[in-house]
């Protein structure tokens, strides 16, 4: 199977990086990505040899010779994102929904996916995004635009659109390098303070970001074909179901 990811360089992003690296039935990675992966991050010894890497700069025009090439690839996970903190409704929409339905459209009109084998389209949103628009969270109504256009633009076609709403997340404690690089002075001090009340409390809200990972990779590969929208405590529940994984 040959998967897209985007976001690669972003916490839940290089999470499921490495979590397609590790997984045997992902042959392919492709990074679609204004930069490359940085030499900071550690990767899996078969990263190079898995991965291509397709630096492209804007995200809401592509050449018909690569929407040709991201069409014969299997599926895409869309983990490009950030924060609203700071950012204007303008250039969060722009970012969050405009980048993300251009590529959905050139897939669609690139032909992606057969009747026997769809393409899966994986937009990684947020718990809370509103698609009903009434949210008072700039952030939730962007990101609910998404997950209700991103399905009804696949009618009829060979793709199918999954959404999955993850918790509160953070750069993964077994690679500190991620935290420092990742995440400034104030974040982390946050992070510290927050994750051991999300994981206590509230674990149906929080992600661990290693079992995030997976699950975005088997959600990709098709492993829940008929569920559309996958809430955290979703994913807290069937990652449990998942057999073992090397480290």
């Amino acid at each position: 199977m040959r998967i897209i990811i985007t976001g690669a360089t972003g916490a839940a992003g290089l999470s499921i990086y490495r979590a397609a690296l590790r997984d045997p039935a992902i042959q392919k990675v492709t990074l679609l990505t204004r930069r490359p992966i940085p030499s900071w991050a550690k990767l899996p010894e078969n990263a190079e040899e898995k991965t291509e890497t397709m630096v492209h700069m804007d995200f809401k025009l592509y050449p018909p010779d690569l929407a040709r090439r991201l069409a014969e690839h299997d599926g895409l996970i869309w983990a490009l994102g950030r924060s609203a903190a700071g950012m204007s409704e303008e250039a969060y929409t722009e970012m969050t929904y405009t980048y993300t339905m251009a590529a959905a459209r050139v897939l669609k009109d690139a032909g992606a996916g057969s009747k026997e084998r769809p393409f899966r389209i994986e937009y990684i949103s947020g718990e809370h995004a509103d698609p009903t628009g009434k949210s008072l969270q700039m952030w939730a109504r962007v990101k609910g635009r998404v997950e209700r256009e991103l399905p009804e633009l696949f009618q009829g076609t060979n793709i199918k659109a999954h959404i999955y709403r993850p918790g509160y997340f953070f750069p993964s404690k077994k690679y500190p390098e991620d935290r420092l690089n990742q995440r400034g002075l104030l974040m982390r001090a946050l992070d510290t303070a927050l994750a051991p009340i999300y994981s206590r409390l509230v674990p149906s809200l929080y992600s661990p970001i290693e079992e995030l990972g997976r699950f975005a990779v088997e959600v990709v590969k098709g492993r829940w074909p008929g569920q559309e929208l996958f809430m955290n405590a979703d994913m807290r529940r069937l990652v449990k179901e998942l057999p073992p994984t090397a480290a």
